[in-house]
């Protein structure tokens, strides 16, 4: 992640004007660099499984990779996952105001290491303070590929593997993915 110098705290008015996806924290738009193929694709067939579901479940809307979203938490302005499920009011052109029910955080080449995983809990607990009621870290070099983490108990993780079928309940009630389709 790349912070973007700016004189003054920044506001929802000055992500809209930034190019490449981005989030607000401590005050700084926090740019984040492009993903690479793998991580990619495992968060377009996310997306591609919740616009599925929401079709058949009328509930909902699956949000893809590079849409903000607005909340107002006193370290964080704005949410940038990759891919999610939102529950609150369409927004047209603008951010959905409120954080998703659903979240999910794919992990790029850079995201290991002692601070990525600092970064990464603090990230799920804003979340969690948000409202999210799921996060999802996926890890597609690990054989935890999924770590599932719930407000409820945001320290204990449900772990999915290969040949396992995710959920993000009670998140996405009756959504289920193959932990494989990450990977295809």
């Amino acid at each position: 992640m790349v912070t973007y110098q700016q004189a003054k705290e920044a506001t929802i008015e000055d992500l809209y004007k930034v190019e490449g996806k981005a989030e607000i924290v401590n005050g700084k738009v926090v740019l984040m660099p492009p993903t690479g193929d793998e991580p990619g694709r495992a968060g377009g067939s996310v997306y591609i499984s919740l616009r599925q579901h929401e079709r058949q479940s009328q509930s909902g809307r699956a949000i893809p990779d590079n849409v903000a979203f607005a909340v107002n938490l006193p370290n964080r302005k704005a949410f940038s996952p990759d891919a999610a499920f939102f529950t609150g009011k369409p927004a047209g052109m603008k951010f959905p105001v409120g954080a998703p029910a659903f979240a999910v955080e794919v992990r790029s080449e850079n995201d290991y290491g002692k601070v990525a995983e600092r970064q990464m809990a603090e990230k799920r607990a804003d979340y969690f303070a948000a409202g999210t009621l799921v996060v999802w870290d996926v890890d597609l070099l690990s054989e935890e590929v999924i770590k599932s983490y719930h407000a409820g108990d945001p320290e204990t993780p449900k772990i999915f593997r290969r040949g396992e079928i995710a959920d993000a309940e009670p998140a996405v009630p009756g959504w289920r993915m193959p932990v494989d389709e990450l990977f295809s």
